[in-house]
C-alpha cells in the first residue's frame, strides 16, 4: 500500500495543476494514452425506475449501447436481492460474458454509519456487510458509501471514525475498499473527509470525488443550479485533496451546449487535475441532466472526456 509520503507528493502535484495557465497543456501521462472510462448505473436510472430498462442487464447494456467496459452498480437497484449470493454470481457470470470488468458498489438507503448512538451505529455498520459480501461476488474493488450523520462536526468526527473503521476493518477482510464520495453537507468539505481518512488510519478506506457535488448546504450536494446551494466547497480545491485517497473518479454532468461542453462542470480544469495527478483509476459517466435523454447524456460525456483529455 502506498504511504503518507505518496500521499504528500500527490497533493503537491495536483494543486500544482491548479495553478497552470493551460488546462489543455500536456500532463505527465502519455498524450496519446486515454482515459479509462466506466459507467455508473445512475446514469440510467429513469430508465431502471421506470422498468424500461432492467437492472440485471446492465453490463451487456454498458458494452453493446455505449462501447464501456467497466461499470458501477447501484444498490438501490437490487435491494430485494442484496444477500442472494446465487444472484450475485449471475450477475457476475453476465458481467464476464459481456467482457465487463465490475468495479464499485454505490450504497445508498441504509442507516447512518455516523448515527451518535452506538447501537444505531453498529446497526448500520452490519447493515453495510451484505454489500460488501455482494461487491466480492462481483469482483468489484470498492464499495461506495456516505458518512452521514447528525450531530456537531466534532461529534460527527468521532462517530464517523468509529463507524467506518468497523465498516473499513471487515471490507479489509475481503480486500474491498470502502471509499466516501462528497454527497452535500460535511462530506463535501474536502478537509473533513481528509481528516477522517487520516483518522481511521485504514488503507482501505479511500474516496470518490466527484466533479459535480460540492454543496455543502443541502444533503447529496448537487450543484446543478446555485438556486438550492447556499454554499460550495470550490470543485477544483476538493478534487485536488480527495484525489490521493481517490480508488475511483465520479464524471458529474448535467447538461451541454451546442458544441457538447458542459455548461455546470468545468470539465477541462477538473480534468486536468485528474490528468495532472498519480490517479491511474477509472473515470466514471454519472450523468444527472434533465434536458436530455439518457442516452443521449451519456455519449456526450464520454465524447467530452475523450476531446478534453
Amino acid at each position: 500500500m502506498k504511504n503518507r509520503r505518496t500521499f504528500i507528493k500527490k497533493t503537491a502535484l495536483a494543486a500544482t495543476a491548479i495553478s497552470m495557465p493551460s488546462f489543455y497543456a500536456c500532463g505527465t501521462k502519455s498524450d496519446n494514452s486515454m482515459p479509462k472510462i466506466s459507467l455508473a448505473q445512475w446514469s440510467l436510472n429513469r430508465a431502471f425506475f421506470s422498468k424500461a430498462l432492467d437492472p440485471d442487464n446492465f453490463a451487456s447494456i454498458a458494452k453493446n449501447d455505449y462501447g464501456i467496459s467497466a461499470i458501477e452498480y447501484v444498490n438501490q437497484f437490487y435491494s430485494v436481492k442484496a444477500t442472494d449470493e446465487r444472484f450475485w454470481n449471475t450477475m457476475a457470470t453476465k458481467a464476464s460474458d459481456a467482457g465487463v470488468q465490475s468495479l464499485i458498489m454505490m450504497v445508498d438507503e441504509e442507516e447512518k454509519l455516523g448515527d451518535l448512538a452506538t447501537e444505531k451505529r453498529k446497526k448500520a455498520v452490519e447493515d453495510h456487510y451484505k454489500w460488501v459480501n455482494a461487491a466480492k461476488i462481483l469482483g468489484c474493488h470498492s464499495i461506495r458509501v456516505n458518512a452521514f450523520g447528525q450531530g456537531s462536526l466534532e461529534e460527527l468526527q468521532s462517530s464517523l471514525t468509529d463507524g467506518l473503521g468497523q465498516l473499513t476493518e471487515y471490507a479489509a477482510k475481503e480486500k474491498i475498499n470502502v471509499i466516501l464520495e462528497n454527497h452535500g453537507l460535511h462530506t463535501s468539505n474536502a478537509d473533513f473527509i481528509v481528516e477522517l481518512i487520516k483518522a481511521v488510519d485504514n488503507p482501505f478506506l479511500g474516496t470518490l470525488p466527484d466533479f459535480g457535488n460540492w454543496c455543502l448546504s443541502a444533503e447529496w450536494g448537487s450543484t446543478q443550479t446555485s438556486k438550492n446551494c447556499a454554499d460550495s466547497y470550490p470543485p477544483d480545491e476538493g478534487l485536488s485533496k480527495l484525489l490521493p485517497y481517490a480508488k475511483g473518479v465520479s464524471a458529474k454532468s448535467y447538461t451541454f451546449d451546442s458544441n457538447g461542453n458542459e455548461t455546470v462542470v468545468e470539465y477541462p480544469k477538473l480534468l486536468s487535475i485528474v490528468k495532472r495527478s498519480e490517479f491511474e483509476g477509472h473515470i466514471g459517466i454519472e450523468f444527472e441532466g434533465e434536458n436530455m435523454s439518457e442516452p443521449q447524456g451519456i455519449k456526450a460525456t464520454k465524447e467530452l472526456i475523450e476531446r478534453v483529455w
